[in-house]
Parts: structure tokens; sequence; C-alpha cells
């Protein structure tokens, strides 16, 4: 499917920190870089850095720089990177139900599993 640009939307994504990113963007508002390592605290500062600024590429986040002494770096969702916001409700959602399936499931098997074993006595 060369006309399929789901990778389009997947580039910008993947990765283990920008979903994590993007919902505390979402729903802290503008963060200062600090403020966002604090939220995300398996983060690497190397790693936030490199994330927000593909972030940034792509025109999903907006860095506002305050030229004062300390330098201050505010992070924030773009107009356009809000429209992502819909897709990314609907992939929690999904990740939700898919986790409960999960978790059914081994559960099931466990059980099926204990039948099985107090049938044969063990």
């Amino acid at each position: 499917m060369d006309d399929c640009k789901a990778n389009a939307a997947l580039d910008i994504l993947i990765g283990k920190w920008k979903p994590v990113i993007l919902y505390q963007l979402g729903n802290g508002g503008t963060l200062r870089f600090s403020e966002l390592q604090r939220a995300i605290p398996d983060i690497t500062k190397k790693m936030l850095t490199s994330q927000l600024r593909e972030l940034e590429y792509h025109d999903i986040v907006h860095r506002e720089i305050y030229m004062q002494i300390p330098p201050k770096v505010e992070y924030s969702i773009t107009e356009y990177g809000e429209t992502l916001f819909p897709i990314i409700e609907l992939m929690h959602n999904w990740g939700q139900k898919h986790v409960h399936h999960l978790e059914q499931k081994y559960r099931d098997e466990a059980d099926q599993a204990a039948a099985a074993n107090s049938r044969n006595g063990a």
C-alpha cells in the first residue's frame, strides 16, 4: 500500500517517550523543561531533548525561549499538534482494552491449566 500514510503518523508517535511527553503537555499545558523532566522521571535529559526536538520539527510541540538569566524554555502543544489528541485518545482506549484482554486471556489459561492439573491429580 504505497498510498497508505499511516507510517507518517506513526513516525511522529512511535517511541517510548513521545506519547508520554504529549500526554504530559496535553494535560499540563505549557511546561518548562525541568517540569517535564520531573513529570517523566525515567527519561534522561538527552532523550527528552531529542524527543522534544523531533516533535518540534513536526510542528507538534512549540518551544518558547525566554532570554533571561537563567534562561527559561517552555514547551506547549501547537494548534496543529492538538489535532493528534483524538488519535491518541483512541489509541489510549484501545491500549486499555488490549491490556484487559491480555489479563483475561492469561487468567483463563491459568484457570484451565489449574483445572487440568487438578483432574490429573497433580
